[in-house]
C-alpha cells in the first residue's frame, strides 16, 4: 500500500506539476468567494496549494472581530484580506517586494485596510503585542535565491524558524493565539527542537490529507515554565 501511494503521488506530480507552471507564469486572477486577487509568478499562488487555505479555514472559526492580527509572509493576502473583512485589524508582512506591491493592490481591489510591511520576518515590525499569528512558512531546507523562492526555502539549516522562534515571543501576550501550517514534508523534529530550544510548545489542532500530502496546523504557545524561569 505505500509503495501504490508513493506511485500515485508521483504520477500526480509528474502531470500536475508541469501544467501548474505554465499556469503561474504570468499573472493571474484568483477568486475565493468573494475575494478577488491578482497574483504575479513571484509570489505564492494560494489557489494551487492547499496550506493557505487549510489556514485560513481554521482562522474563520475564530472571533476575529477587533482583534489585532499579524500574518507573517502574507503573499498575496488572501488570509489577510479574509480577516480585514472580519473586522480584524491586521499587520500584514512579506520580504518578497513583489508581494508587498501586490498586498497594497489586493487590499485597495477588496476594499479593506491593512497595515503593510515590508519585512525579513521581525526586522521591520515595531515591537506590539498581537491576538493571533498566523504562519504559512517556508519549509523546503535549501537557501532562497530569488523572491519566489523565500515562499518555498527556510535555509540549509531551517535558519527561517531559527530566527522565527527567537524573537516571536516579543509580538505576544498571554492570550495570543499562534497558528502554523505545515505538510508532512516538513522536518519536524528540526522545528520542534527549535520551538523548544526558545521555550515554545506546540500542539496539532487539525490535519488534512489530500492525495498528494498531509497538511497540519498547529497551535504554538510559550512554555509556562519558561515564563516563571
Amino acid at each position: 500500500m505505500y509503495v501504490l501511494n508513493g506511485l500515485i503521488k508521483y504520477l500526480i506530480r509528474k502531470t500536475y506539476q508541469p501544467a501548474l507552471v505554465k499556469y503561474i507564469s504570468r499573472t493571474r486572477t484568483y477568486m475565493y468567494k468573494d475575494i478577488a486577487l491578482q497574483v504575479p509568478k513571484e509570489v505564492f499562488h494560494p489557489g494551487f496549494f492547499f496550506s493557505t487555505q487549510l489556514l485560513l479555514r481554521h482562522l474563520s472559526r475564530l472571533n476575529l472581530r477587533n482583534k489585532r492580527l499579524l500574518e507573517l509572509g502574507a503573499g498575496s493576502g488572501l488570509i489577510s484580506i479574509y480577516a480585514a473583512r472580519q473586522g480584524a485589524k491586521v499587520l500584514a508582512s512579506d520580504i518578497n517586494p513583489i508581494a508587498i506591491e501586490y498586498l497594497s493592490i489586493n487590499a485597495r481591489a477588496n476594499q479593506v485596510s491593512l497595515d503593510i510591511v515590508h519585512s525579513d520576518l521581525f526586522d521591520s515590525l515595531s515591537v506590539e503585542p498581537f491576538d493571533i499569528v498566523a504562519i504559512n512558512p517556508p519549509y523546503y531546507k535549501k537557501n532562497p535565491r530569488e523572491p519566489l523562492e523565500y515562499a518555498w526555502f527556510c535555509g540549509e539549516d531551517g535558519e527561517y524558524f531559527q530566527r522565527l522562534f527567537s524573537r516571536l515571543d516579543e509580538f505576544l501576550h498571554a492570550q495570543s493565539l499562534v497558528f502554523m501550517v505545515l505538510c508532512d514534508a516538513c522536518d519536524f523534529p528540526m522545528i520542534e527542537e527549535m520551538a523548544a530550544r526558545a521555550g515554545f510548545t506546540w500542539e496539532c489542532v487539525y490535519e488534512k490529507k489530500n492525495l498528494i500530502e498531509k497538511n497540519f496546523i498547529y497551535l504554538i504557545t510559550k512554555n509556562e515554565a519558561w515564563h516563571s524561569e
